[in-house]
């Protein structure tokens, strides 16, 4: 059994991670998508912006593209920029070094140095996909050493709760931007228009698995059931749900406390309702609702991890 210490930070390598990559992308859209809109006079939407990323909206909102991306990238005074979120996964890597793979270290350390070293030069400010790239594809990079050199053991599981947890979260928020009560459906008003809907699919990595399941016939209901609902793409929320349910069963049954938990129930509740749930009546009643409920579910599932395996009073866990 893991130090609560431990896994603690494996767990929350796991989410400021995800969540450093889930930002890179939302930007690197947005910016294409301002490009797409400035023609016809829509301009840069930064409200929008800070919305899909939940991100508190600054009282003087930024007036260019390269403010915007110092402020949600480069601002460590932010706790949700990506320099906060890497900072933050690279100093929890550093605590627990005994428990990774080298090769982790390096790379997250890496990862840190490269984003520092752009802030520095300034050059970023003209080459803002190659920014958003560098930190993807580092994550990425950082997933995959992850899968390949640390034994897939309860560490490995509590970075993976960490990370689908945050996946879910994240995923369910942005979705709630764009499908409100009455926009999808027989006699909806069109409120979020077909580059909205491709943009949303390109913020999940989803456009070319969407296409290869539906064509290229790009419906909102559709997109509500593939990023919900899909069971074998890695960014639905039911996938992602899957994987946290998984990694909590797996945790239960190598802890002390034996199997079962709240954490584990929750999660399971939650896996269930999305693998029976269906589109049309998601979307016919209030979609809104229905994602706040995910949201809502997410917090429970993660207070309840503090509170089983992180947290807990040091009396729980000796014997009777």
């Amino acid at each position: 059994m893991l130090l609560s210490r431990v896994a603690d930070a494996l767990y929350w390598i796991g989410r400021y991670l995800e969540r450093a990559e889930h930002t890179a992308r939302v930007i690197d859209v947005r910016l294409d998508l301002g490009l797409d809109r400035l023609p016809g006079g829509g301009g840069w939407d930064f409200a929008r912006l800070y919305a899909d990323l939940q991100f508190s909206e600054p009282e003087t909102p930024p007036g260019t593209p390269a403010a915007m991306v110092d402020a949600a990238i480069f601002d460590p005074s932010n706790r949700e920029s990506v320099i906060a979120c890497v900072t933050e996964a690279r100093e929890n890597a550093r605590q627990v070094r005994e428990e990774i793979s080298a090769d982790m270290w390096e790379h997250v350390n890496g990862l840190y140095l490269r984003l520092r070293e752009a802030k520095a030069e300034g050059t970023w400010t003209t080459r803002s996909h190659y920014l958003s790239r560098l930190i993807i594809e580092g994550v990425h990079l950082f997933q995959g050493i992850t899968d390949a050199t640390m034994g897939h053991g309860e560490g490995w599981q509590y970075l993976q709760a960490g990370r689908f947890l945050e996946r879910v979260d994240v995923t369910a928020a942005l979705l709630c931007q764009h499908f409100v009560k009455g926009s999808v459906g027989p006699g909806a008003p069109g409120s979020v228009n077909q580059i909205e809907w491709v943009g949303l699919l390109r913020c999940c990595s989803a456009l070319e698995p969407y296409t290869r399941v539906y064509t290229a016939d790009i419906r909102p209901d559709r997109i509500a059931e593939f990023l919900l609902l899909n069971s074998e793409f890695p960014r639905s929320i039911r996938f992602a749900a899957s994987c946290v349910e998984s990694s909590l069963r797996t945790i239960a049954l190598h802890g002390a406390k034996g199997s079962g938990g709240r954490a584990e129930r929750l999660a399971g509740r939650l896996h269930a309702s999305l693998d029976y749930g269906q589109v049309d009546e998601i979307l016919s009643d209030n979609p809104q609702n229905y994602l706040q409920g995910i949201i809502t579910q997410v917090d429970q599932i993660h207070a309840a991890v503090y509170q089983t395996y992180l947290a807990y009073p040091i009396d729980s866990a000796l014997p009777a």
